[in-house]
């Protein structure tokens, strides 16, 4: 896309609105608001309902196994906005992506809501890795299409449709965790999938008067000759995949674990040669190369701190069920409550950061720092976790407050690095490869849960100071590395502040 081009679709939307924003800010914050509900309602009760007994409404499944299989399916959901970003920028365009990836995640919810068994279980993972592969990049990049590349709201603007995410997921655990955990696990996933249907009327609705041209222009189009070569080749992976896995499945190759170990070399794989194919690329300029050296650094920042965070939905929703005294008073509280935690802090401290960010003004932090405090508070948040079980021991109980306390700390490390990193790809991103870009940015997420699919299941009550102070001690190491190279991988990124 040119800047001309680029020029011209922002000045189709409309500029003031929502809270001195572009209006159609306001499309895309409720979107993904209704689309965050129905994920993370959906996910605070995904991890129990794998684990607990037939008898309790689950599927029974061994924990170990449960908690691997949650990192890789938060890993697939990642990794698979690779091809929604591909397909936005070759085919359809950002928008259409947004809408046919809420319909699949819509569907998805549906499978989960029927009773069945597994293998219904296993059709709506599919359903929902495609469909959020679809949204997820490309609503991100349709923000940064609202607005012109000088323009000073950008990172607040981010900011607040970072706090919309989360606003969505605050709320999720509270409505599909308490109905899920204590009347019927469909039922909760029922009401994850009405959540997606309303995001997508909501998208419908206001997208032609909000977003006027952006999202909509394809920018790198294939032509007709691509076409069919694609699909060609398409059609011959396809089938010499489905026989491989047939052939691999009746010997005994393919397992769960082979599986496990595919995707986190996946993980490491796919973004090394994407940014191998974009500062090679003809289509990419002399100062485009430039930023993607500078971006190299940032995603290797990123995959240590999502590898911390993303274990809030695993390791410490385990140790809220097994590990925490749930009990106030008379009551005794779900453990799918603790999952709003991260992003009820975000919503009470994303309006400081965004206002942080505009009053510093010239003095603010560079990306990199920004991005070496992030990995600082994310080491930090586990190394509190494992106050309360040194001092109490593997067996006991132990207060709640270290846990909210531990969701807190790793929350000022998001609001550090993750808005910050959505600016700093729209930002940093080749032209012509936009939505891949930011594909490639949440494909940081899906290789840190690759990994965690492995490390996950060293963690056990005997081994759980080691786990989580060796985890923590690495992170600080990197902020720390990250920090010192700073001003080098400034130079890289030129005019970009």
């Amino acid at each position: 896309m040119s800047s001309n081009n680029s020029q011209k679709i922002w000045e189709t939307v409309p500029q003031k609105g929502f809270f001195g924003h572009p209006k159609g800010l306001f499309t895309l914050f409720f979107t993904e608001f209704w689309e965050r509900f129905s994920y993370y309602g959906m996910r605070a009760i995904l991890l129990f309902y794998m684990y607990y007994e037939v008898t309790r409404g689950g599927l029974g499944l061994d924990k170990a196994t449960a908690l691997s299989i949650m990192s890789i399916y938060g890993s697939l959901v990642y990794m698979s906005g690779i091809i929604g970003g591909w397909i936005a920028d070759r085919l359809i365009g950002t928008q259409k992506a947004v809408f046919y990836g809420g319909i699949l995640i819509m569907l998805g919810h549906i499978a989960l809501a029927i009773p069945g068994n597994v293998p219904f279980f296993f059709v709506s993972m599919v359903l929902i890795v495609l469909g959020t592969g679809l949204l997820k990049p490309n609503v991100s990049s349709v923000v940064g299409d609202i607005y012109s590349p000088e323009d000073r709201r950008r990172d607040s603007g981010f900011s607040i449709f970072y706090m919309g995410i989360n606003l969505g997921a605050f709320i999720a655990p509270f409505i599909v965790g308490e109905v899920g955990m204590k009347v019927n696990f469909h039922l909760g996933f029922s009401i994850a999938a009405v959540g997606m249907f309303i995001g997508l009327v909501v998208f419908m609705v206001t997208r032609k008067k909000n977003l006027g041209q952006a999202g909509l222009e394809v920018p790198n189009p294939l032509t007709a000759e691509e076409k069919k070569a694609y699909t060609k080749w398409a059609i011959i992976i396809g089938a010499a995949l489905a026989i491989l896995i047939a052939v691999t499945i009746s010997t005994g190759i393919l397992t769960f674990d082979s599986f496990v170990a595919f995707i986190a070399i996946l993980g490491i794989i796919i973004p090394t040669v994407y940014f191998v194919v974009m500062y090679r690329s003809p289509k990419t300029s002399k100062a485009e190369r430039s930023h993607v050296l500078a971006y190299i650094p940032l995603f290797i920042a990123s995959v240590m701190f999502w590898s911390i965070q993303e274990q809030g939905a695993t390791i410490l929703a385990t140790y809220a069920d097994t590990r925490t005294d749930l009990t106030v008073g008379n009551y005794e509280i779900s453990p799918a409550w603790f999952q709003s935690a991260n992003p009820l802090f975000i919503i009470a401290l994303a309006p400081v950061f965004a206002w942080l960010w505009v009053k510093l003004g010239n003095k603010n932090p560079s990306i990199p720092k920004k991005f070496s405090l992030g990995i600082l508070f994310a080491g930090l948040s586990f190394l509190v976790i494992l106050i309360p079980g040194y001092f109490a021991g593997e067996d006991a109980l132990v207060s709640p407050i270290w846990l909210v306390l531990s969701y807190l700390i790793v929350v000022l490390g998001e609001l550090c690095l993750s808005p910050v990193g959505l600016s700093a790809t729209t930002k940093l991103a080749p032209k012509a490869f936009s939505a891949q870009t930011m594909s490639l940015w949440f494909l940081s997420n899906s290789a840190a849960q690759a990994i965690n699919a492995q490390i996950v299941k060293f963690y056990t009550p005997e081994t759980e100071n080691i786990y989580f102070g060796t985890i923590g001690a690495v992170a600080i190491i990197l902020a720390i590395l990250l920090f010192v190279i700073s001003p080098r991988i400034e130079k890289f990124m030129t005019d970009v502040n």
